[in-house]
C-alpha cells in the first residue's frame, strides 16, 4: 500500500462562498446559545462575554484585553478584565458544554481523544504555575505556564475539548502564592502531568463525548502509571514513546523470589528472568519489510509513512502484571526520521489501521497552532487561577465555531481555513475602529494610559532614590 495513483490530482476543491455572508449572524446565535453560562445570581455578563469572544475571532495584532477594546464595538477594558478574571462564571460549564457539542459533532468510536501539553512563555513569579520548566514550543527550559489539554479528531477535523493547568511543585508547596492567585483549595494538591490528562479522559467520558482511542506523545508513553490507567478504563490507545524506552521480546514472566530461609519478609517485588532491550535496538535488528502506508491528503502532498510492526511486552520491574502491545515504527519517507509507539489493539488489527491513528496526533499540534495564530490563545493577560481557565475556556468555545464553519461549508468552500473566518468575521462583525473619530479616540486612550503609565514610574522611582537628582539641564 502506498500513495494513491491520481496523487498529482491533489484535494477537492471548490470556492461557492454565498454561504459565508451570513457567519457573522451565525457567530452570534452561538453567542446567544451558550448565554445561559454568564449569568450568575443577579449579574449577567453574557454581553461581556460576547466581546471577548469577538476579540479572539477579530483580526488584530495582538488578542489582549487593551486592542479588545479598540477593535470590539462595545468593549470596555475595566469590564472585559472583570469578566476574564473576576467574574464567577464557571469554566468548566461552559468546557464541558464545548465538550459535548464537539463530540455531537465528531465523536464517535472512529474518532480518537488526543492529549498534548502547550507551554506560555511569561515574565516574572506572580503569573499562576508559572516556573522554570519544559516549554515544548520552544523544546527548552524556560520561565512559562504549562496547560494539559485534550483535544477531539475524526482524522480530518479537530477542536479542544479541555484544559488543564499543571502546578508545579513549587507552587503546590506554598500556600501563600496558592492564596495570592486564587486558586481553589480542592485544586492545591499536587498533579502530574500525566494524572491531568487521565483526569481529562474521565471527563470525557463523564460529558458522554464518544472516542475509540487515546492518543499521547512520548513524556506520557514514558510513564508506566499512565498507561496503566488507560488499560484500567479499558481505553484503547495508540501512543508515542522515546527510542530509549525498554520493551521485551517475549512474556517477561514476573515472579515473586523465595526467601532464601523461612524467616524474614516475603518478596513483594516482582522480578524476571528476561532482559529487556530498547525499542531502537529492537528495530535496528528487526528484518520485517517496510510498507508504505497514506494517511491522508496534506497541503504540500500525501502525507504517508513507511511503517512495521511485532508485538512486544512492556512491564514495568516490581510489577505483576506485564502488557502485550504492538510496538510500531514509522519512517519518514522523505526525511528518513523514525517514530516509535506502542499499542493495545488487538492482533487482528492492520497495520494501516494502527498507522492512520498513530497519524492523527498531528492534529492536536494543528489545534494549537491555529488556535495560538488566529485565536489569541498565548495572548492572554490574566496572572490568577480563574482568568487562566475563563481565558482557554472561551478559546475552547472560539474553536468549536471555526469547527462547525468548516463542517458547514466543507462542501462548498472545501479549503476555509481557520484564519479565512477570522477574515470574514473581521468584515462582517461591528468594529470600533471604523471611523476616524473612533481611531483618535481609541488613540487618545491609549496615550492617556501611556501617559498614567509614566507618571507612576517617575513617582516610583523618585520614591526608591530619593538622593538621586535628575537634571536635564545640566
Amino acid at each position: 500500500m502506498g500513495f494513491p495513483a491520481s496523487q498529482t490530482k491533489g484535494p477537492r476543491y471548490s470556492f461557492r462562498p454565498s454561504n459565508l455572508r451570513a457567519v457573522a449572524a451565525r457567530f452570534l446565535a452561538m453567542c446567544q446559545a451558550y448565554r445561559q453560562h454568564f449569568r450568575v445570581g443577579k449579574r449577567d455578563v453574557s454581553d461581556e462575554a460576547r466581546c471577548y469572544l469577538s476579540g479572539l475571532v477579530m483580526k488584530a495584532p495582538r488578542k489582549n484585553i487593551e486592542r479588545m477594546e479598540e477593535y470590539v464595538e462595545g468593549s470596555d477594558y475595566e469590564c472585559t478584565q472583570h469578566f476574564v478574571s473576576e467574574s464567577p462564571w464557571s469554566h468548566r460549564a461552559v468546557l464541558d458544554h464545548v465538550a459535548r457539542d464537539v463530540g455531537d459533532a465528531i465523536g464517535g468510536e472512529e474518532s480518537d481523544l488526543l492529549l498534548d501539553e502547550s507551554g506560555f512563555t511569561k515574565k516574572g513569579t506572580r503569573s499562576v504555575g508559572v516556573a522554570r520548566q519544559y516549554n515544548g514550543r520552544l523544546g527548552k527550559v524556560d520561565n512559562c505556564q504549562v496547560g494539559v489539554f485534550g483535544a477531539l479528531s475524526d482524522g480530518s477535523r479537530v477542536s479542544l475539548v479541555d484544559a488543564r493547568l499543571y502546578l508545579p511543585g513549587e507552587w503546590t508547596s506554598s500556600p501563600e502564592r496558592c492564596e495570592a492567585a486564587g486558586i481553589p483549595e480542592l485544586e492545591r494538591g499536587f498533579n502530574t502531568k500525566p494524572q491531568l490528562a487521565l483526569e481529562i479522559v474521565d471527563n470525557a467520558r463523564s460529558n458522554g463525548v464518544a472516542f475509540g482511542c487515546v492518543s499521547f506523545d512520548g513524556f506520557y508513553g514514558a510513564v508506566p502509571d499512565f498507561i496503566g490507567g488507560l488499560v484500567e478504563r479499558d481505553c484503547y490507545f495508540v501512543g508515542a514513546v522515546h527510542r530509549d524506552q525498554l520493551v521485551y521480546e517475549d512474556d517477561p514472566r514476573p515472579y515473586l523470589p523465595r526467601r532464601k530461609s523461612g524467616k524474614g519478609r516475603k518478596h513483594t517485588r516482582y522480578r524476571s528472568m528476561k532482559r529487556p532491550i530498547r525499542v531502537d535496538e529492537l528495530n535496528a535488528q528487526h528484518r520485517a519489510r517496510w510498507h508504505l502506508i497514506t494517511v491522508r491528503e496534506g497541503t504540500k502532498g500525501w502525507v504517508g509513512f513507511h511503517a512495521r510492526r511485532r508485538r512486544v511486552w512492556m512491564w514495568q520491574p516490581g510489577s505483576a502484571e506485564p502488557r502485550e502491545v504492538w510496538l510500531l515504527v514509522l519512517r519518514d519517507p522523505f526525511t528518513g526520521e523514525l517514530k516509535y509507539l506502542v499499542s493495545n489493539y488487538g492482533k487482528r488489527s492492520t497495520l494501516a489501521f494502527l498507522v492512520r491513528k498513530a497519524a492523527r496526533r498531528y492534529f492536536i499540534e494543528r489545534a494549537f497552532q491555529d488556535a495560538k495564530t488566529s485565536l489569541g490563545m498565548a495572548n492572554y493577560q490574566v496572572r490568577v487561577w480563574k482568568g487562566w481557565h475563563h481565558h482557554m475556556a472561551m478559546v475552547s468555545l472560539a474553536m468549536l465555531f471555526m469547527l462547525k464553519e468548516r463542517m458547514l461549508n466543507q462542501r462548498d468552500v472545501s479549503l476555509l481555513s481557520c484564519q479565512d473566518i477570522v477574515e470574514l468575521l473581521n468584515f462582517y462583525l461591528p468594529r470600533a475602529d471604523t471611523t476616524e473619530e473612533a481611531i483618535f479616540k481609541q488613540l487618545e486612550k491609549r496615550h492617556k494610559k501611556r501617559k498614567n503609565a509614566m507618571e507612576t514610574a517617575y513617582q516610583t522611582q523618585r520614591e526608591r532614590y530619593p538622593k538621586l537628582k535628575f537634571n536635564l539641564t545640566k
